[in-house]
């Protein structure tokens, strides 16, 4: 996959240059973290909107 033909890269130095290439090649990953517009409807048509208080922060993501 590789070849080094200058130098002489310690085993760290090519493991984070072989991650580093291998990283190029896979597809980004979706935004799945932030919820849609229909999840947020849902909720309130559910009355699950969120409330202030203690711990709403962790409510408020569904």
């Amino acid at each position: 996959m590789l070849s080094v033909v200058k130098g002489e890269p310690t085993p760290e130095e090519l493991a984070a240059i072989a991650a580093v290439v291998a990283s190029l090649g896979m597809p980004q990953a979706a935004a799945a973290a932030k919820p849609n517009v229909r999840h947020w409807v849902r909720r309130q048509q559910l009355r699950l909107d969120p409330t202030p208080g203690p711990g709403a922060w962790k409510r408020s993501r569904g």
